[in-house]
């Protein structure tokens, strides 16, 4: 394909859409040709700078709500060393053509591509990264993760051997430098311990600024190389030619071990910072270990140990007590106790039977149970929920965004305030200006850190998002934490949200209790939503009837069995039916509406035989939510499609003072449009499926979950188990997160704002003091330590 040209694939465009598209197109700078094809859905472009024009044309159709038909993957970057990098690769991928959008995260050093097929592949990103100095781990088969551990691990081995053979030169460099260094063939001593230090144990810095050099850009490696290359050469001009600076009447005094230890401190920073940010995974580690390597298949009722990889849909498994379910599945066979904390966050183990669901990751405790694979892989609960802790950790918070480009033009800047810091010295210093002169450079070099900017924001917001997945709570992305902190107003659904969502027989009074097996009988043979709690309720009847069961539309059910009818249905049918209903039958139905049931009647061709009362219970959690709601000022609306009797009632015991009854769903999204004009910030909690067209709308969107209902690609943030105080949490996780994310951001600016005028002598006019270069490299490692320490901290704060 011929580089000025593009063709974009639209999955959603109409014969409407034609001219819009067409307009902008016009409009755009530097476009040499375009059409829109309908009959193909693609967009034909041809520009001198496509790279510049398609970033624009990709940006309009996603404004504007078009599908471009691309997919999105996370890639591992490697050979990043600082936040530049992560800012030099994502540019470089953006470049590419077809590359919708990248984001390239320096925290967990993961880059998110979305890119069209048909336009490019990983393979060309790959190939595109290689020439300027990185990489992409771009197999996707299962043992990438493995792969990119062994990759892990052997590169912070050789960081930490180059640390420790680094310190055996640096130590006697640092003694003969600070006390000895007028002993016999000091010099040449210190050149001979520094050289190894640069070019040995230090040669990683040297490697990717020539990386850098090459391709017109430049990063930390630039400025470690750069200002320890200068104090080596200078030392080693002193060395070789004294009599030079003699003869000029100054002393000619070599800096090997400056240029050696800052090599050290910065090796020693760069160890611990990796070692740090090891532990920001530490949660994604913890549900990967949850599933099990092996697990028992029964074939032809024989137990086999087999692979979890070959765990095929349908396989009937085995679970004794204290081992981990392998796959999500129903039980067969078998009652037990089940551990879900590691999904839920919940401590108290689940009772759960035959035709319950259960859930791979999570522990069987007490009874052998025997259940059948429904989601295997990929598909089940555990997975979706490590990919999507995975996908959410390597998303960026808006405030990173900035950060990126300052880290982007950092470098760049600290070089020329180097050049400056030297030109000043020199027209203004003393007898001693070009040494003087030479080593404030050097340490400007040295303790300018892009590294502490950029790490700043990622590992807060993977160490955040590490502790919600513990927790029961699946953040989509950075941005959905760093709004939650804002939410002033919650708008909640009642169905499976306040309420269990699960219709259960609260109360069966008999007027004839003779009927039970019929009753039984008639809504186990029904299709109808309610029957199977009536079901649930009576419990295994053992005279089994065989009746055939018709659905009154509006009305209920009606059954013939022995030559008589039987109706099951609303209680204003008992009228219409001419039904016996006496006085102790109105008080019943006049108790279950005081009660907020949805009641039904059981009765023949005489007479009501009983009445039933259904309800969906209020979740234990509801109420101490919303207390909890209250007391953070946030304002709570209750808005449900339930008529306004059921909606008062439910409301009325959780304390909620404001209700929207028989609401549709665009009801539901024109009040969360009404509140957000007026300026406020709203959450919107729902089933995530049902409300989509309102968690669209909403600030934040809020999907509860149980189970493998979850709806994880619906909603920014998914509750497992469905307790509703979780999104206090949620809301405390986000304020906890955004809080460390300034802290650690004004410690990297401070940081650079104090240490870079100190480093270029802003102190010496006042007091003389002049900073080492040694102590500049020792700061420069402390900064991006300090910043990832105290995002750490996040893991032992209560939310």
């Amino acid at each position: 394909m011929n580089n000025t040209q593009l063709n974009i694939p639209i999955i959603n465009l109409a014969s409407g859409d034609v001219d819009k598209i067409q307009n902008f197109l016009a409009n755009l700078e530097n476009i040499e040709s375009y059409s829109v094809d309908l009959d193909s859905k693609v967009i034909h472009l041809s520009a001198k700078k496509l790279a510049k024009a398609s970033s624009k044309v990709y940006e309009f159709l996603k404004q504007n709500n078009y599908k471009i038909d691309s997919v999105e993957k996370s890639f591992p970057v490697l050979n990043m060393t600082c936040a530049s990098c992560a800012s030099s690769s994502q540019a470089n991928l953006k470049r590419q053509l077809g590359v919708v959008n990248a984001e390239v995260n320096y925290g967990n050093g993961i880059g998110k591509i979305e890119f069209i097929p048909t336009l490019t592949s990983p393979e060309k990103l790959k190939d595109s990264l290689i020439e300027v100095g990185y990489d992409l781990v771009i197999d996707e088969d299962k043992s990438k993760d493995e792969d990119l551990e062994r990759y892990n691990k052997e590169g912070y081995q050789i960081l930490k051997n180059n640390v420790l053979f680094s310190l055996v030169f640096g130590i006697p460099l640092f003694v003969i430098g600070m006390f000895f260094m007028n002993m016999p063939y000091a010099n040449y001593i210190m050149w001979a311990l520094s050289t190894p230090i640069l070019f040995i144990f230090g040669q990683q810095f040297f490697v990717g600024a020539l990386r850098q050099l090459k391709n017109k850009s430049a990063n930390m490696d630039t400025l470690v190389a750069l200002s320890t290359s200068v104090a080596y050469i200078f030392s080693m001009f002193n060395t070789l030619f004294p009599t030079y600076w003699h003869n000029k009447g100054l002393h000619a005094h070599p800096y090997f071990e400056a240029a050696g230890l800052i090599i050290v401190f910065v090796l020693i920073g760069k160890l611990l910072e990796e070692r740090a940010k090891g532990n920001t995974t530490e949660a994604i580690k913890k549900l990967i270990g949850l599933q099990p390597k092996t697990v028992i298949v029964i074939k032809n009722d024989q137990h086999i140990e087999t692979s979890i990889e070959d765990v095929q849909i349908n396989d009937i498994l085995l679970a004794k007590p204290g081992d981990k379910i392998a796959v999500d599945g129903i039980i067969i066979k078998g009652e037990s106790f089940i551990d879900e904390s590691s999904l839920t966050g919940e401590p108290i183990p689940v009772e759960k039977g035959i035709n319950q669901n259960v859930f791979s990751g999570t522990i069987n405790q007490n009874s052998v149970i025997q259940y059948k694979a429904l989601k295997v892989g990929k598909e089940t609960l555990l997975s979706q929920i490590i990919q999507s802790v995975k996908n959410a950790q390597g998303s960026k918070a808006p405030v990173q965004k900035t950060v990126d480009k300052i880290a982007g033009i950092f470098v760049p800047i600290v070089l020329i305030i180097a050049v400056l810091t030297f030109i000043t010295w020199m027209i203004l210093g003393t007898e001693n200006a070009f040494t003087m002169a030479l080593l404030s450079m050097i340490t400007v070099l040295v303790i300018a850190c892009p590294c502490a900017l950029g790490l700043a924001t990622p590992t807060a917001i993977m160490v955040g998002m590490g502790k919600g997945a513990e927790k029961g709570i699946l953040i989509k992305n950075a941005e959905s934490l760093e709004q939650a902190k804002k939410i002033d107003t919650i708008i909640l659904d009642k169905t499976g949200t306040i309420t269990q969502g699960k219709p259960k027989v609260q109360e069966l009074i008999w007027i004839d209790e003779s009927y039970q097996n019929i009753l039984y009988h008639i809504e186990k043979n029904s299709t109808h939503p309610l029957a199977k709690s009536v079901v649930d309720f009576i419990g295994e009847q053992e005279n089994n009837i065989e009746l055939k069961v018709e659905n009154i539309s509006g009305k209920g059910l009606k059954s013939n069995y022995l030559n008589k009818n039987y109706y099951i249905g609303k209680t204003s049918w008992i009228d219409e039916l001419n039904l016996t209903k006496d006085r102790k039958i109105n008080e019943i139905i006049e108790q279950f509406s005081a009660k907020n049931y949805t009641i039904s009647f059981f009765g023949n061709d005489e007479k009501v035989l009983g009445l039933i009362g259904i309800s969906d219970a209020v979740k234990a959690s509801s109420k101490e939510a919303i207390k909890l709601f209250h007391q953070k000022g946030i304002e709570v609306f209750m808005v449900t499609g339930d008529n306004e009797f059921s909606a008062n009632a439910i409301a009325k015991e959780v304390e909620i003072d404001k209700i929207v009854a028989n609401a549709l769903p665009n009801d539901k999204l024109q009040i969360i449009k009404d509140l957000q004009q007026k300026g406020k910030i709203v959450a919107m909690v729902g089933d995530g499926i049902n409300d989509s067209a309102a968690l669209a709308q909403a600030d934040v969107s809020i999907a509860m979950g149980n189970g493998s209902d979850i709806a994880i690609d619906v909603a920014q943030i998914t509750i497992i188990g469905g307790d509703l105080t979780k999104i206090v949490h949620a809301i405390n996780l986000s304020k906890q997160t955004v809080k460390t994310i300034h802290q650690n951001l004004f410690w990297a600016f401070i940081y650079n704002l104090i240490g870079i005028p100190i480093a270029a002598g802003i102190l010496y006019p006042i007091n003389g003091f002049l900073l080492n270069p040694m102590l500049a490299g020792a700061a420069m490692a402390l900064s991006s330590v300090s910043v990832v320490t105290n995002s750490l901290s996040l893991k032992y704060k209560k939310i």
